[in-house]
């Protein structure tokens, strides 16, 4: 069992709850009576946990993945724990989309870590590859149009876009028509 015990030791720190208590059964097999005792005193794996991993051992695993969680297991997602974060999203948005309405083609001209930033001062936890994911969802695409890049260098031009955006919305709930032109 010291040779065991050496083992063990060398491959503890390497391995995952589910692989030490795997590796501990598997010592078990094919041994006499009292050997998981000796096993449980080499690694220090309780018997119960010893128990569990006979019983994994003998099933199938349902896939061949690099999960150690049970399917579903994990922290869920942001838009799941707290839907709020769709609707605050979307009204950081609102003001700086590009695309048709009629449209299904939308996009920001806010960069996804000024929208993470923005995010954060509302108190929300996210990365930018989440805020990415979640514009997805809410049917935004991560493109630039060419006419964005080429007038990206002025520096006023989310300032310009946001004061075209007000005056759209002063018109529109005066009941007055709003025309968008742009050149093609």
């Amino acid at each position: 069992m010291e040779n065991l015990r050496e083992r063990f030791a060398a491959l503890k720190p390497h391995l995952d709850e589910k692989s030490i208590r795997l590796i501990a059964a598997a010592e078990t097999l094919g041994k006499g009576h009292g050997i998981k005792g000796e096993v449980s005193r080499a690694t220090g794996v309780s018997f119960r946990e010893i128990r569990r991993g006979l019983k994994e051992l003998q099933e199938i695993p349902e896939s061949k993945g690099n999960g150690i969680r049970k399917k579903g297991g994990g922290r869920k997602k942001i838009d799941i724990n707290n839907p709020a974060i769709l609707e605050d999203l979307k009204a950081l948005v609102e003001s700086s989309t590009r695309g048709d309405p009629g449209s299904p083609l939308l996009w920001t001209s806010k960069s996804l870590r000024k929208l993470q930033l923005e995010l954060k001062e509302k108190g929300y936890v996210v990365s930018y590859p989440t805020v990415g994911r979640l514009l997805e969802q809410m049917g935004y695409r991560l493109q630039v149009n060419r006419k964005v890049q080429e007038g990206a260098d002025h520096p006023d031009r989310d300032a310009q876009f946001e004061h075209i955006n007000m005056k759209a919305t002063e018109f529109q709930e005066a009941g007055e028509p709003v025309i968008s032109v742009g050149n093609l």
